[in-house]
């Protein structure tokens, strides 16, 4: 079964993942999130950000 996952809460985990105060592995194993899913949601983000601020 796959999880989902809010968008609440992938931005609060891009977020994290922008402060580069911890690696993406550090991260992904304090939320039990593979390294790659992490860097998924991160290439959205900044994708969609440009679409978010006009």
């Amino acid at each position: 079964m796959r999880k989902s996952y809010s968008g609440e809460f992938k931005a609060k985990v891009v977020l994290e993942i922008l402060k580069e105060e911890k690696t993406i592995s550090q991260i992904a194993s304090e939320y039990g999130i593979h390294p790659n899913q992490l860097l998924k949601w991160k290439k959205e983000a900044i994708r969609s950000l440009a679409e978010v601020l006009e």
